[in-house]
């Protein structure tokens, strides 16, 4: 007899019942989850892969000094672009000495921006210092006993003619003497630190008034840095009260961008200039100071000077750092998204001779971005000074889809 089926009680149905549904549950509930954490999971970040320079360097300058005397030339707002050549020792610098005197001049009896100073009236005692500078062979103006100018007049006839009776008639009005001058003019020359230069007069007809070409630059710099001096040596000529016309014996102004300082020259000095210029550099102007003693000739003495300024000028650069759509990097994405990094504005700089400009990157991780989006930036910086270009992605970065996290659970497999 066959045993019949064991029927299953009434708790036991239930039971297995209640198993099925919460096993379906739960796959339910796994399956939930398992959508949910793919699809809002955090995508995994990409970092750029970064491609830059970290320095970008031009060619090393190569300055064309005299083969006489001693020359030096500087850009004052570009650090190393100073180089001397030739003797330092101090040298007779002839009429390049009324820089120093307007200076000094100035000191005692200082004009503003636009001022044209005190009246000098003249008297016979300036009419006999013309005399006696005609006699000793040194340049002069005219003067008028009972005429009158202004202090910037003066200096106007002391600088441009380079006339000596106007430099001594200035030094007397301001000092009360020549020897008076002259004690304060070297003691202005200690306290600005210019230790190889001495004056033994104010017009520089003496070979004792002295000085170096690194003392004649900074010299040149102070010229510039005054409102009224840095005016007058750009002018071509003037017409004077009791001189009349005189013309500036500086025959370069104009010329490679030369507009000033002051020209010299005797026999114990030979021939010289200490002068300035403004360089075109591209969009920009460089400010050079330059100084040449010695020079056998005014020939040679013109000559130097321009071939010096053209090679100053070749050794400046102009050079974009950075321009727009300049490609720094990728961005590739787990999902093989990729994005080119970008920069979105150029940045300009004008170096000297091989001077480095130093480049740093930096970017931030991306899950996905949208173009032009701002992700990082580049920074330069040459001698100190920075400049900044931001970073932005090229093309789109998308996010993956909803597949692709399906796929991916919490982004495995990236």
């Amino acid at each position: 007899m066959l045993d019949q089926p064991r029927r299953l009680t009434r708790q036991q149905v239930y039971r297995r019942r209640r198993i099925v549904v919460f096993g379906i549950i739960g796959v339910f509930l796994v399956g939930i989850m398992y959508i949910g954490g793919s699809l809002f999971a955090p995508l995994p970040a990409s970092a750029a892969v970064t491609e830059h320079q970290t320095t970008i360097a031009q060619t090393k300058a190569a300055l064309q000094f005299p083969g006489f005397g001693a020359s030096g030339i500087t850009a004052p707002d570009y650090p190393g672009a100073t180089q001397y050549n030739g003797s330092d020792a101090s040298m007779p610098m002839a009429s390049v000495t009324k820089t120093v005197t307007a200076l000094v001049v100035l000191d005692k009896k200082p004009l503003k921006s636009g001022e044209d100073g005190p009246t000098i009236k003249f008297t016979q005692d300036d009419v006999d210092i013309w005399n006696d500078v005609i006699a000793a062979g040194g340049s002069w103006a005219p003067v008028e006993a009972g005429s009158s100018m202004t202090e910037k007049q003066a200096l106007e006839a002391m600088l441009l003619p380079s006339a000596n009776n106007y430099a001594i008639s200035l030094a007397k009005w301001s000092y009360g003497s020549t020897d008076a001058f002259v004690k304060a003019a070297n003691s202005w020359l200690a306290a600005h630190k210019f230790t190889g230069t001495k004056l033994d007069s104010p017009d520089g007809l003496s070979p004792n008034s002295v000085s170096t070409t690194k003392d004649l630059i900074g010299i040149g710099k102070l010229a510039l840095a005054d409102p009224v001096l840095s005016t007058i040596v750009t002018q071509k000529s003037v017409t004077l009260p009791g001189a009349g016309k005189q013309d500036n014996t500086n025959t370069l102004l104009g010329v490679d961008g030369i507009d000033g300082i002051k020209t010299g020259n005797t026999d114990q000095a030979g021939n010289c200039l200490l002068f300035s210029a403004q360089l075109t550099v591209g969009q920009s102007r460089v400010r050079v100071i330059g100084v040449v003693l010695g020079a056998p000739t005014h020939d040679d003495l013109w000559a130097s000077v321009k071939t010096l300024l053209v090679s100053m000028k070749v050794g400046f650069h102009e050079v974009d750092a950075s321009t727009v759509g300049q490609t720094y990097g990728t961005y590739t994405t787990a999902w093989g998204a990729k994005s080119s990094l970008v920069a979105t504005s150029t940045k300009m700089f004008v170096v000297w001779s091989d001077t480095p400009i130093e480049v740093s990157l930096q970017t931030r991780p991306l899950q996905s971005g949208a173009k032009g989006e701002v992700v990082g930036e580049v920074t330069f910086t040459l001698n100190g000074k920075t400049q900044t270009a931001q970073l932005a992605l090229n093309t789109a970065l998308p996010d993956p889809g909803p597949w692709w996290r399906l796929a991916h659970p919490g982004g495995i497999g990236a």
